[in-house]
């Protein structure tokens, strides 16, 4: 695994222990619903934290005869699990507060309820944005989704510290586990996405974001022989990305000619996206109708008049069939 992602994940884990401990302080100080749901969630961070490294680490691991394609899949795994923790927390804090809607109960010492969640507010927050960063510079779902769930946790801190400020302004106990009901929701809506992101990543849900870059590759450094691209399949293993193709190529060249072009092709996708990336191309040969896209302009088998150039799209190349100018 690389040191940055093992680095950022330690940090995080430590980090948010230390931050759990604090906001279990502040609800002891303070009897507040709406601060225990926020060290609820903590409970989620120190988890999912746990998961994370473990889960990163498996996926850096190389491929083996049992695991062909590398053991990616299980960041996608952990997201799920940390969606499905969140969610539950956010079922578990809709419970209590409704209880305490029910059964009054009083608050105390708000002002360092608000001191308390203001800190962890800013080191979640700082934590967040880095995980995020470092996530989707390398295509780490484990990273983002740690991320998301800090950043998250950060503006739930802010609009908690808005209603404390409001309970000690107003002494309008009652406000307390509303603003817990309205931040359950919201854990729930980011645990839903995460949960979401896993079965996706499960299903290998087309990432149009990947395949947009891929597709600007080839087209920024496309051959007059490339005759068309289609069925373009991406598939993300962690960060390593499996790109599948068909490649229409004059049906008069040489195997060996043919070979060399499909190698050209994994090399420019390999130096030009930035991630480890593995490309299997199947060559198909150019059928008369292709004469009508094909750019190859001393040709001596064509057939047919060349009518334009076809812009390779997402649309377009993800589709199993041949181009043909309409």
């Amino acid at each position: 695994m690389p040191k940055g992602k093992q680095f950022s994940l330690v940090l995080t884990l430590c980090v948010s222990f230390i931050l759990m401990l604090i906001k279990f302080g502040a609800y002891w100080i303070t009897h507040s619903t709406a601060i225990l749901t926020d060290a609820l969630e903590s409970i989620i961070n120190v988890v999912a934290g746990m998961f994370a490294l473990y889960s990163v680490r498996l996926a850096a691991q190389p491929r083996d005869n049992s695991h062909p394609y590398g053991h990616g899949k299980i960041e996608f795994i952990s997201a799920g699990l940390e969606g499905s923790m969140i969610i539950a927390a956010g079922l578990m804090i809709i419970i209590k507060a409704v209880a305490g809607l029910i059964w009054d109960t009083s608050i105390h010492s708000i002002d360092w309820g608000i001191y308390l969640t203001l800190f962890s507010a800013v080191v979640n927050g700082g934590l967040g944005y880095y995980l995020t960063r470092l996530g989707k510079k390398t295509y780490s779902l484990t990273l983002v989704a740690n991320g998301k769930h800090l950043l998250s946790d950060t503006y739930s801190s802010l609009g908690l510290i808005s209603g404390l400020l409001a309970i000690w302004l107003t002494n309008w106990q009652w406000l307390d586990n509303l603003l817990a009901l309205v931040f359950a929701i919201i854990i729930i809506w980011t645990g839903y996405q995460l949960v979401r992101r896993f079965v996706a990543g499960i299903m290998d849900e087309a990432d149009e974001q990947i395949l947009r870059q891929v597709i600007d590759v080839l087209q920024t450094h496309r051959q007059v022989a490339w005759i068309d691209i289609h069925n373009l399949r991406i598939i993300q293993y962690g960060h390593h990305w499996h790109i599948d193709c068909h490649v229409t190529l004059p049906w008069y060249w040489s195997l060996q000619e043919s070979h060399a072009e499909i190698k050209k092709i994994e090399r420019i996708i390999k130096e030009k996206v930035d991630n480890p990336t593995e490309v299997f191309i199947h060559t198909d040969p150019c059928l008369p109708f292709s004469c009508t896209i094909c750019q190859i302009k001393e040709c001596q088998h064509r057939q047919q008049t060349f009518q334009r150039t076809i812009t390779w799209e997402v649309y377009n190349l993800r589709e199993n069939q041949k181009h043909l100018a309409p």
